[in-house]
Formats: C-alpha cells, sequence, structure tokens
C-alpha cells in the first residue's frame, strides 16, 4: 500500500511545483511590463513637457544677431610730420534684439567713447594684428561698459572689426 501512495502524491507534488514556476514566470512578466510601461510612460512624457524659458535661455544659445554700426568710423594722426587715416568698420554681435534695440538709444555715447578710443591709439601699435585686436578688445569693452552703466546687462557679446583700413 505504500507504493500507492507515492504514486498518489507525487502526480500531486508534480502538479504543485509546475503551478509554482507558472505563478513565479507570470509574476516575472508582470514586473518586466510595469517597469517598461512606466519607463515608455515617463519618457514620453519628459518630452511633451514644455521646457521652462530660464532653462532655454540658459542651455540654448540664442542665434546671432549683428548690427552694423554706420556711418564707417574714421579717425586721423600724425606720424613722423605725415598725415595718417583710420577708417574702421563695426557690427556688434549680440543675441537678444529687444537689448540691442535698448540700446541703440545709447549710440551716440558709444559713438563718442569710441572716437575717443581710436584718436587715442597710437599709428605703429594699429600696423600690427596684435595692436588690433587689442583695439577690438578695447571696443568691446568700451561698448559694454555702457551697456552695463545703462542698461544694467551687457548686451554686447563682441564688436567685431568688420573693414580695418590703414593710411
Amino acid at each position: 500500500m505504500a507504493k500507492s501512495d507515492d504514486a498518489a502524491t507525487a502526480p500531486a507534488a508534480g502538479k504543485g511545483k509546475l503551478k509554482m514556476i507558472l505563478l513565479i514566470v507570470l509574476a516575472l512578466l508582470l514586473a518586466i511590463g510595469v517597469s517598461v510601461g512606466a519607463t515608455w510612460y515617463f519618457m514620453h512624457s519628459a518630452q511633451s513637457k514644455p521646457v521652462p524659458a530660464a532653462e532655454t535661455a540658459s542651455n540654448v544659445k540664442q542665434p546671432a544677431i549683428f548690427e552694423q554700426m554706420l556711418p564707417a568710423f574714421v579717425a586721423n594722426y600724425n606720424q613722423n610730420g605725415r598725415q595718417r587715416y583710420l577708417q574702421v568698420s563695426i557690427s556688434l554681435l549680440a543675441r537678444n534684439q529687444a537689448d540691442l534695440d535698448a540700446l541703440k538709444v545709447h549710440m551716440p555715447v558709444i559713438r563718442n567713447n569710441l572716437v575717443m578710443l581710436f584718436s587715442g591709439q597710437s599709428f605703429d601699435s594699429l600696423a600690427t594684428p596684435v595692436g588690433q585686436e587689442m583695439l577690438r578688445q578695447k571696443v568691446t569693452a568700451s561698448v559694454q561698459e555702457v551697456a552695463q552703466k545703462e542698461l544694467g546687462k551687457v548686451v554686447v557679446e563682441q564688436a567685431l572689426f568688420t573693414n580695418f583700413v590703414l593710411q
């Protein structure tokens, strides 16, 4: 009789193990499905949310805006008894049109400062590429100084020489 009892319990034990394995597999599949679904939901909801303006401004560089300062600047120098001239065309690089428009109101002050800067240079120093780059940096600093004083922020990234003639 002992053999018949073992034979009766063996199929019951096999069915119990099979049920346990099926439950574990189903639980794993459910956990994987929930994980994939949650990942998909969070990834798509992050893409559809609008990015706040503060984050956009700090992470994405705005396109360049160039404003040409017209007319070109002309300065004259006396070098060893000879009359010499400098003609410089300048474009300002900015990133915000509204700030640039606000700065245009102060253009007479900027132009005055630049004329004084140009006339204070020596002709010999302007004849070298290093001297020209130093002058360009001084022009940028002069424009930024006026913008900071009048508008409370640096509007112009840099001043660029679009034409530079020494005669």
